[in-house]
Formats: structure tokens, sequence, C-alpha cells
């Protein structure tokens, strides 16, 4: 089975998203959860920020590599949960996706730290809640089986 993906938006793709992105796909690792995660945006930036690069290499998480990609319909398409940090996503969104939006997430431009706390917290949030449907839908599917 394929782990179910979480698509994190952001304008340019390269900064909120990206932080989402790589700190849930680090911690569903540690926590051995069959999620993962993507970032994208609709007007996505050259290249990722050096403040961006930097802040995430203090945390020993690598995006030196990383491109920002554009979000599109089909790169949401087999998203189980997508989060926007300030993008309307109603036309690209498949209709099984549960949606929720991060807009009043602060700046990593203005405080890389300040953002890494906002979104580490909410990320943290987001896996315990995908973490239990999780259990709750195998406990549902042993009950019907046996």
């Amino acid at each position: 089975m394929s782990a179910r993906k979480i698509a994190f938006v952001c304008l340019h793709g390269s900064a909120k998203s990206l932080i989402a992105a790589e700190y849930l796909n680090r911690r569903a690792r540690e926590r051995k959860l069959d999620l993962h995660a993507t970032t994208s945006g609709p007007e996505p930036d050259a290249a990722v920020p050096p403040n961006v690069i930097e802040g995430l290499l203090r945390r020993d998480i690598d995006a030196r590599a990383r491109r920002p990609e554009r979000v599109s319909a089909e790169g949401l398409a087999d998203a189980v949960h997508i989060v926007s940090f300030g993008c309307d996503l109603a036309a690209l969104a498949p209709p099984a996706a549960a949606i929720e939006r991060w807009d009043d997430c602060p700046a990593v431009s203005e405080d890389f730290d300040v953002a890494w706390h906002f979104i580490a917290a909410r990320v943290d949030d987001l896996m315990n809640r995908c973490s239990a449907k999780s259990s709750a839908h195998e406990s549902e599917t042993n009950a019907t089986s046996s």
C-alpha cells in the first residue's frame, strides 16, 4: 500500500508549504506513519530562498536540491488532505480530499523560527488527526472482515 499524500500549497511553493512538507515527511518516517507530503504553489519561485534553506539546515533538513513546483489538479488528484497557506484551491482540489487553510501562518521572510514553530505545531496536530482516522478505519475494516 502506498503512503497517503498530504499536499501543502503556498503562493510560491518555496517557504511555508516546503517547511510543512519537509517536517511532515521527517516526522512520518520517525513515527512510521504511512503519510507523505508534497509542496507546490500557483506562482512557484525559481529557487528556494536562502533563509528557508538555512533555517531547515539548522534543523537537519537539507532542501538545497528542492525546486518549487507549480500546483496542478494532477498534482493534487491523489491527495487525501490538502493544506493551503493563503491559496484558493477549490478549482484544483479533488472532491474527496479534505481541505484546510492555515492562512494565519506568520511570514517566513519576517522570522523563520516563529513560522517554523507555528507550522510544526500544526503539522503535528494534522498528523495526529490523520493517524487517528487511519486507526479508526483499520478497526472498522478488521471488524467487518472478521
